[in-house]
């Protein structure tokens, strides 16, 4: 078992080693050298971040899904959005979501109206509350994604954002979204 902190998480020394000791498996079996590093460090990145984001959620009483919902609302200035839509974001199945947003509209975070265009569809945007509780959850996790880049300068963080941005576009040309 690898040495802790007194909070129980791995120890810096402990998840370096965890790092270099993946990376040493990954080319030994054919990998190449800077390939698994970059790719193997994003994975430890995106799984510490992701354990804090989970913490976080359960803190605010919201789900994977919940969230799925009002990052994409957000994303679209709040909505309108059809719920069909907002199923295929989350990769739900519709009587899933319209189980979600029955529980969010419950929760003030969300609304539903009729689509004045076509009365038989239904729209769904973000209420106040909802964009008050996607706003301060951003605050608070930049808070700790700052903490997690603090040893960079801005510069350096530029560089990466850059960097990362080319490996998103050569992903996204290699396997085009639906």
């Amino acid at each position: 078992m690898p040495p802790t902190c007194d909070d129980g998480r791995v120890s810096d020394a402990s998840a370096r080693e965890e790092y270099q000791a993946a990376v040493a498996a990954y080319v030994a079996a054919g990998g190449e050298v800077s390939v698994q590093r970059v790719i193997t460090a994003i994975y430890g990145v995106t799984k510490r971040l992701d354990q804090w984001y989970d913490r976080q959620l359960a803190d605010l009483g919201v789900s994977h899904g919940d969230w799925s919902v009002l990052a994409h609302l957000a994303q679209r200035d709040g909505g309108p959005v059809m719920p069909s839509r907002l199923a295929d974001a989350a990769q739900v199945a519709a009587s899933s979501m319209t189980a979600r947003l029955d529980r969010m509209c419950a929760r003030g975070l969300v609304e539903r109206r009729p689509d004045e265009a076509n009365r038989t569809r239904v729209l769904v945007t973000m209420t106040e509350a909802g964009w008050e509780l996607f706003a301060s959850a951003i605050r608070e996790s930049d808070v700790v994604e700052s903490d997690a880049l603090g040893s960079l300068s801005k510069a350096q963080r530029g560089e990466l954002a850059d960097l990362l941005e080319i490996v998103i576009s050569g992903l996204d040309a290699m396997h085009p979204r639906p």
